[in-house]
């Protein structure tokens, strides 16, 4: 099948298609006209790889998890240097919800100081602007 039809079935443009060609997710044949090719497989491919988008990984991550990938959801084998990208990856993700936590909390901080203060006005009462 071309990548028009491979977009139509699998609901990814075109545009993306080509992207996960390009990071080496897929792998279609050349036609003889130089068109796109694409085989049954990829229909499946192309789910895994949503999935494991989904999921936060990168498409270099998914590179290398996609050959321990089997089914569409995909259930990944679990190899010891799969199971070592994943837990990075995993505790990456925690970093960044850590982070974006604690800059939540100050942001809550700063609007609760401000309700405080309160007043319609601006400057609040009290403080001065520089004339």
């Amino acid at each position: 099948m071309r990548i028009g039809e491979l977009s139509r079935r699998t609901g990814v443009n075109a545009h993306q298609l080509r992207y996960y060609e390009a990071q080496g997710l897929l792998e279609p044949a050349r036609g003889a006209n130089g068109y796109r090719e694409y085989d049954e497989g990829a229909l499946l491919r192309v789910r895994q790889i949503r999935h494991l988008l989904g999921a936060g990984l990168s498409s270099e991550d998914i590179a290398y998890l996609l050959p321990c990938a089997t089914g569409e959801a995909p259930t990944l084998v679990g190899c010891p240097e799969l199971l070592a990208a994943m837990r990075s990856r995993l505790r990456q993700l925690d970093d960044r919800l850590a982070s974006l936590a604690q800059s939540r909390d100050a942001l809550a901080d700063y609007i609760e100081a401000a309700e405080r203060v309160g007043g319609e006005s601006y400057p609040p009462l009290g403080l001065t602007q520089p004339a």
